[in-house]
C-alpha cells in the first residue's frame, strides 16, 4: 500500500519532475528493504514530510547585456530541510535547469550533507542563465540582479549557498560583493569564496580530490586493487574533473579521457602532469573548448562520450544522467569494474540497475561528491572564527572526512560474502535517512 501511496503523492504533487521522482524512489526503495525498525505507516508518514521542500522560491532576474539590451531569466532557491542545520547547497547557472533540477539536487543534498557529519541541512538553487559567451561585466550584472532577491532568503545561520556548474570563484565574488553592499554584513553567507576574502584554501580542489580519496578508502577493503594500477575514464573538464585527474596522477593512476559538451579528449597513455597543467590553463583560465587544445599525445573525438573506451574505472564528473543504461552495459563489457560518481547522480536509472546487479564497486554521488560541501563546512567554521587553515591542513581534514563518510556508508551493512564489494548506495541512503529520522524525532518536529 505504501508504494502506491508514494506514487500517488509523487504523481499528484510532483507529476512533471522526472529527476526528483527518480531520486525519491531510489531512497525509498533502499530504506523500505533495510533493517531499520520502521513499520510501513511510520516510513510513509516520514517520507510525506521529507519529500516536500520547506519552501520553493522562484523569482525574476532582469539584467542588461553590454549592448544595453534587457534580458529576463528565472532564479530559484529550493530550501529542502534544515533539520540537521542551516540550509546548504550550491547555485547552478545553466540554461537546462528548472524546478525539477533543483528539487532533485536539493533532495540529494540533504543526504549528502548528513553523510559528512557536519550540521548542515539541504538546499539547491540557481538560474537558467547561461554564462558561456558572456563578458565578465554581463556576468557581474546578472549576479548582482540575482542577489537583489536572493539576499532576502539567506544568511550564515539560515541558508549558505555555494558554487556549482557555471558558478565558480569569480561568480561567488560578484554575488558576495553585492551581498555586502546590500547588507553591510561581512559573514559566512556564501562558501566557495576566494581565500583573500574569507574563502577556504583547497575548496576548488575538494570535490575532485574527495572522490578519489573515497575510492582510495574503498579499495582498502579489497586486497588486489590500488589507484596506481588503475586507468580512468573521466567526463567533464571543469573543477571536479580536472582536480580528480590531478589527484589520480599524483597517486600514480592513468587518466585516459576528459570531455566537454562537444566531444572527448582521449590520451591513450594517460595524461601527464605537464599536459594536465596545460589543460587546466586552457579550460579554467582561457575558458576555451577542448577541441581547441593542441597536444601530440591526445586525440579529440567530436560528438563522442568517454564511455566507448576501455579502462578500469568510470568517473563521471559532468552532470546528471550522463551515463545511460546502454553506456553502462558497454562500459562493463569493456572491463570497467568500478564507477565513482563525481557529479550528482550521473548514472541514469537504467545504468544504476545494471551496475548494482553486478559485483562492481559503485560509489554514489551523495558520498563521492561530498568533498566539496565538506570543505564548505570547514569554510563556514573559519568564517565564524575569523581564522584560516593552510592547504595542507584542509587536505588532511578532507581525507579524514572522506574516511568518515566511507565508514558511515558501510556502518549499517552486512557484506554479502558472495560479492567482493559493499553496496555503498544502500549504505549511504540508510545512514543519512536514519540520521534525519532520529533527529526529527528528538527535536519533536
Amino acid at each position: 500500500m505504501s508504494n502506491e501511496l508514494l506514487s500517488d503523492i509523487l504523481e499528484n504533487h510532483h507529476f512533471n519532475q522526472v529527476d526528483f521522482k527518480k531520486s525519491v524512489r531510489e531512497v525509498y526503495g533502499d530504506i523500505k528493504s533495510s533493517s531499520l525498525n520502521l513499520n510501513e505507516d511510520e516510513l510513509m508518514s516520514f517520507f510525506e514530510r521529507l519529500i516536500e521542500p520547506d519552501r520553493s522560491i522562484r523569482f525574476k532576474v532582469e539584467w542588461f547585456d553590454d549592448d544595453n539590451k534587457l534580458h529576463v531569466n528565472r532564479g530559484y532557491r529550493i530550501q529542502f530541510s534544515n533539520v540537521l542545520g542551516p540550509y546548504k547547497g550550491g547555485l547552478r547557472f545553466h540554461p537546462s535547469v528548472n524546478e525539477d533540477t533543483f528539487k532533485f539536487l536539493g533532495f540529494e543534498q540533504i543526504f549528502k550533507n548528513a553523510l559528512t557529519g557536519f550540521p548542515m541541512g539541504g538546499a539547491k538553487g540557481g538560474s537558467d542563465f547561461n554564462p558561456k559567451g558572456k563578458s565578465p561585466y554581463e556576468i557581474k550584472r546578472f549576479c548582482e540582479s540575482f542577489m537583489n532577491e536572493l539576499y532576502r532568503h539567506i544568511g550564515a545561520e539560515i541558508d549558505v549557498p555555494a558554487g556549482d556548474i557555471g558558478v565558480g570563484v569569480r561568480e561567488i565574488g560578484f554575488l558576495y560583493g553585492h551581498y555586502l553592499k546590500l547588507t553591510s554584513k561581512y559573514s559566512g553567507v556564501l562558501t566557495g569564496k576566494h581565500p583573500d576574502f574569507g574563502g577556504s584554501c583547497g575548496r576548488e580542489e575538494a570535490t575532485g580530490y574527495g572522490a578519489v580519496y573515497l575510492l582510495k578508502e574503498s579499495l582498502k577493503k579489497t586486497d588486489d586493487n590500488e589507484i596506481e594500477n588503475m586507468s580512468f575514464l573521466i567526463s567533464g573538464s571543469g573543477n571536479v574533473a580536472l582536480h580528480a585527474t590531478e589527484k589520480i596522477i599524483d597517486l600514480g593512476g592513468k587518466v585516459l579521457t576528459l570531455s566537454d559538451s562537444n566531444g572527448t579528449l582521449h590520451t591513450e597513455k594517460g595524461l601527464s602532469k605537464d599536459e594536465l597543467t596545460k589543460v587546466k590553463n586552457h579550460k579554467l583560465e582561457k575558458r576555451k573548448r577542448l577541441k581547441d587544445f593542441n597536444s601530440n599525445n591526445s586525440k579529440y573525438y567530436d560528438e563522442t562520450k568517454p564511455w566507448s573506451f576501455k579502462a578500469d574505472c568510470a568517473l563521471p564528473c559532468a552532470t546528471q544522467n550522463e551515463i545511460s543504461g546502454d553506456d553502462a552495459k558497454n562500459l562493463v563489457d569493456n572491463g570497467i569494474w568500478s564507477f565513482v560518481e563525481g557529479a550528482n547522480m550521473p548514472l541514469d536509472q537504467n545504468a544504476v540497475e545494471i551496475v548494482t546487479s553486478k559485483d562492481i564497486l559503485y560509489l554514489p554521488g551523495k558520498a563521492a561528491n561530498a568533498g566539496g560541501v565538506a570543505v564548505s563546512a570547514l569554510e563556514r567554521t573559519q568564517n565564524a572564527n575569523y581564522s584560516s587553515l593552510s592547504c595542507d591542513e584542509v587536505d588532511h581534514r578532507l581525507q579524514n572526512i572522506m574516511s568518515r563518510i566511507h565508514a558511515n556508508c558501510i556502518d549499517n551493512l552486512e557484506k554479502d560474502s558472495s560479492r567482493k564489494f559493499y553496496n555503498y548506495k544502500t549504505g549511504a541512503n540508510i545512514y543519512s535517512f536514519n540520521k534525519l529520522y532520529e533527529t526529527t524525532k528528538a527535536l519533536r518536529l
